[in-house]
């Protein structure tokens, strides 16, 4: 039976990745295909899916800087949403409750809102996939997104304690211990090495962080971020997040497969979820127009409010206390899973193509952009450069680094991390904070001296949107970029890139040269 469920998730993923989808939208067609063939969710299905969203809740923490919650467009845009949001909700609910649809006419204004709550919620999942799979998590408005989520797991959290009755023990009041227990945590992580280890030590960290919550009558998952969050900012921070990516990549496919087989829903109830995924656009004209009034830039606020508008695994969770709470029906689980389903592959496909889509839009949503910008959105300004480096990951970083010896100031490092950023600039280093695939950046920096782009960008999707930025805004000097497979350079010659590197190739030729320069010193 395993055998079959990992054969059909592999064949419909494959199949969405052929005709360039997700293929998480793959996965998730895959458990209703599972669902029609008579198979059901199994203890060790929900096992391998509780631990993908744990690890994914890990990994999110590792990667947040506790500073962005307090952020006014964080905390005020997550509160503000969830509440229009519910009423708006709640209101279309009940005009539809005027309808001959019996699933309408049934409910309370109470169970309107909660069906409302439920929906409230974006994916943490899906969200955190497409940032990931597009490079975007440290963007500006990755940022955004991410720190929008987390406050949506925290009412997620508050729901269920007062749902369920229960109540953390006073125990609980003990986890403020950890706080100062997180130097000896990066310790111990930073003596993990760089090995089989290091992954291990990660699960550990998870698991230990979501057993001990539990233990007190906190929400595990919870613990899970939280012990990501308290080992922030180490060094083995960035390299623990990709040790346990594809661990946590495997463990995703049972959440996507278990949300195919939580039922089997009929014609009418695939209809309801079908018109309730028409609501959508207005959850994202309800965070635009929040993200706007806060001060953020147009692109900014199209691309969170774009990634963010579908509906949550939470919603799912929500609504299976509330079944079993007998708040509603358990009919409305399977709509709202359905619903869950639909606006991922509706996300997934619209964000996809979102920058060719803000460059289309872009002189219209500017003009509900607030004339004055937050501070960390002022655009960055650099002397006279002919060099940039595009991307401060290893590769990019030791390619500026290399440059700097020779060129000085001349060479111009870029990356979205606003942490990488300073800490090039207490190094005395030239390097500002920048999206490459940012039109709006390059239109309203000075780049009529720059001779060369550097792209040392983790994906050739990434490379190839900064290509077609940089040709945008008009840039006539030469693009590199690398490229980590030999059928990556094709696509990104196609794309405008004037030189590819092949990454281990070239490496591999680099280190010969380094070689025989050694044995000629021997010689002479």
């Amino acid at each position: 039976m395993e055998y079959l469920l990992l054969l059909i998730a592999f064949l419909c993923g494959f199949a969405c990745k052929f005709v360039s989808l997700p293929p998480l939208i793959g996965y998730l067609v895959a458990g209703f295909i599972l669902n029609a063939l008579g198979f059901s969710s199994n203890e060790t299905l929900v096992s391998i899916a509780n631990l993908g969203i744990t690890v994914m809740l890990f990994t999110i923490g590792l990667k947040l800087n506790i500073k962005d919650l307090i952020k006014r467009e964080i905390w005020f845009a997550s509160i503000a949403h969830s509440l229009v949001w519910i009423l708006v909700c709640a209101s279309i609910l009940f005009l539809l409750s005027f309808t001959t649809i019996g699933y309408f006419t049934e409910l309370s204004f109470a169970q309107m809102a909660l069906i409302g709550f439920a929906f409230s919620f974006s994916s943490t999942v899906c969200v955190v996939k497409i940032l990931e799979e597009s490079g975007e998590t440290r963007t500006r408005h990755g940022k955004v997104a991410i720190g929008i989520l987390v406050m949506q797991d925290i009412f997620a959290v508050l729901f269920l304690v007062f749902a369920t009755g229960k109540v953390p023990s006073v125990f609980a009041i003990g986890l403020f211990a950890l706080i100062p227990l997180a130097p000896l945590l990066k310790k111990l992580l930073f003596e993990a090495g760089h090995g089989e280890l290091l992954p291990l030590c990660g699960f550990v960290f998870a698991l230990g962080g979501y057993h001990l919550f539990e233990l007190v009558g906190v929400k595990g998952d919870l613990g899970a971020l939280i012990f990501g969050i308290l080992l922030a900012g180490n060094s083995k921070a960035s390299e623990l997040s990709k040790s346990l990516l594809s661990f946590k990549d495997i463990f995703l496919i049972g959440f996507f497969l278990s949300i195919g087989l939580t039922a089997l829903p009929d014609m009418q109830m695939t209809l309801i979820a079908l018109l309730l995924t028409l609501i959508i656009p207005i959850k994202f004209i309800l965070f635009f127009s929040l993200f706007t009034q806060l001060r953020l830039r147009a692109r900014t606020s199209y691309l969170a409010s774009l990634v963010m508008s579908n509906y949550s695994e939470f919603g799912l969770i929500v609504a299976a206390v509330a079944v079993s709470a007998n708040m509603i029906s358990d009919q409305w689980l399977v709509i709202i899973a359905m619903s869950v389903a639909f606006s991922f592959v509706i996300s997934s496909i619209l964000y996809k193509n979102s920058h060719n889509q803000y460059q289309s839009f872009k002189d219209a949503l500017r003009r509900y952009q607030k004339t004055k910008a937050l501070p960390e959105d002022e655009y960055p300004s650099f002397k006279h450069v002919d060099v940039m480096v595009i991307g401060m990951g290893r590769v990019g970083k030791g390619a500026f680094n290399a440059l700097s010896e020779s060129l000085n100031d001349a060479v111009c490092g870029m990356d979205a991390d606003v942490d990488k950023i300073k800490k090039l600039n207490e190094s005395g280093l030239n390097a500002i904070v920048g999206d490459g695939e940012n039109i709006d950046l390059w239109e309203n920096i000075d780049i009529s001296n720059l001779k060369l782009v550097l792209l040392a960008l983790p994906s050739i999707e990434d490379s190839s949107n900064v290509t077609q930025q940089l040709r945008n805004a008009n840039f006539s000097g030469k693009i590199a970029a690398i490229a980590r497979y030999e059928d990556e350079v094709k696509p990104l010659l196609q794309n405008g890139v004037d030189e590819v590197f092949n990454f281990f190739t070239d490496a591999g030729v680099g280190f010969a040269q380094e070689s025989k320069a050694i044995l000629e010193q021997q010689k002479t």
